[in-house]
C-alpha cells in the first residue's frame, strides 16, 4: 500500500518499539483505549490483547477497511473510519452500565506531525483520559517537556503542563519508519494532574491568553500584559506588584503557575 503524503503517513513496524509504546500506556484488562491513526494495525495488534477494547480511528478508508472489526485475543477491536479532529471521541466510548462508574479510558497514537497540537488539545478535552501516549516529532516532544527559561519553552508547554504531567520517554530515529520522515520522533506520556492548575471551563481561555503572551515572549512582562489585557501601564504595574511579579521579567521565564495567576488577575479587573 502506497502511503498518502497528504495524510502524513509514516508506518512503524519494529515490534520492540511498538511494545515499548504499549508498555508506556500501562494497559490493564479493564481499559478502553482510543487509538489515533492505527495505520496498518501494527500497534493495534500488540495493544488489543492487553485491554478490554480498542477504538481505532483511521482517516484513510483503505487502511480502515483492512483493519476490520472483531475480537483480538483478550480485547475487542472497533474501527471507526473518519477524521480524528472532527469526531467526538467521548461519544465513541461505551456507555456506562447502570450503577457502575464510567470505564477509564486512555489514548495512544503515532500522530501526523502537521496536526499534533490540535490533536493534543482535543485529547485534553474533558472528561480527561487517564493517560495519553503519543509518538510525535522530537522537537514537539522537547517543547512539551521544556522547563521555564529554556529555548523550547513556549505556549504549548504552558498550556499542556497546566493540565498534565509531561514525560519525554525515548527517541525513535527516523530510519525506523517507512517511508522515512525528515525528522526523528519521540514518545511522550501525558498524565492528567489530579490538581490541574486551571479548571476545565478555564482551559480554552487560558490557552488563548498564554498564546497571546508568547507572541511577545522576549518583551518585558509589563508590556506583554498591557497588550494582552488592554489595560494602561499604571493598572498593570499595580497588578504585577500585587502578584509579586517582576515587571521586567519575560514570559519565557515564567512557570505555568504564574500565567494562571495573571489570567485570574485579569478576570478580576
Amino acid at each position: 500500500m502506497i502511503p498518502e503524503k497528504r495524510l502524513g503517513q509514516h508506518f512503524l513496524s519494529d515490534p520492540g518499539i511498538l511494545g515499548k509504546i504499549v508498555d508506556a500506556l500501562d494497559p490493564t484488562p479493564e481499559d478502553v483505549v482510543i487509538e489515533i491513526g492505527p495505520g496498518k494495525g501494527s500497534l493495534t495488534a500488540i495493544l488489543a490483547p492487553r485491554v478490554r477494547s480498542v477504538i481505532a480511528i483511521e482517516k484513510d478508508r483503505r487502511l480502515a477497511d483492512g483493519l476490520g472489526t472483531g475480537g483480538s485475543g483478550l480485547g475487542e477491536l472497533r474501527v471507526v473510519s473518519g477524521d480524528a479532529l472532527r469526531l467526538d471521541w467521548h461519544a465513541l466510548l461505551p456507555s456506562p452500565k447502570p450503577l457502575a462508574p464510567s470505564p477509564s479510558f486512555k489514548i495512544v497514537g503515532n500522530i501526523p506531525y502537521s496536526i499534533t497540537s490540535p490533536l493534543i488539545e482535543k485529547a485534553l478535552t474533558p472528561p480527561l483520559p487517564e493517560r495519553i501516549v503519543f509518538l510525535v516529532q522530537r522537537e514537539v516532544a522537547d517543547r512539551l517537556a521544556a522547563r521555564p527559561g529554556s529555548r523550547d519553552y513556549g505556549a504549548l508547554t504552558v498550556g499542556v503542563q497546566a493540565t498534565c504531567r509531561v514525560e519525554k520517554l525515548f527517541t525513535v530515529k527516523r530510519g525506523a519508519f517507512r517511508p522515512v520522515p525528515r525528522v526523528d520522533s519521540a514518545l511522550v506520556r501525558l498524565s492528567p494532574r489530579k490538581d490541574p492548575l486551571v479548571a476545565a471551563d478555564e482551559a480554552a481561555e487560558f490557552r488563548r491568553f498564554v498564546t497571546t503572551c508568547f507572541m511577545r515572549r522576549r518583551k518585558q512582562l509589563r508590556n506583554v500584559v498591557m497588550a494582552a489585557t488592554g489595560q494602561p501601564a499604571a493598572t498593570v504595574l499595580a497588578g504585577l506588584a500585587q502578584l509579586e511579579m517582576d515587571p521586567a521579567a519575560r514570559p519565557e521565564t515564567l512557570p505555568p503557575e504564574a500565567f494562571v495567576r495573571l489570567l485570574r488577575w485579569r478576570g478580576g479587573l
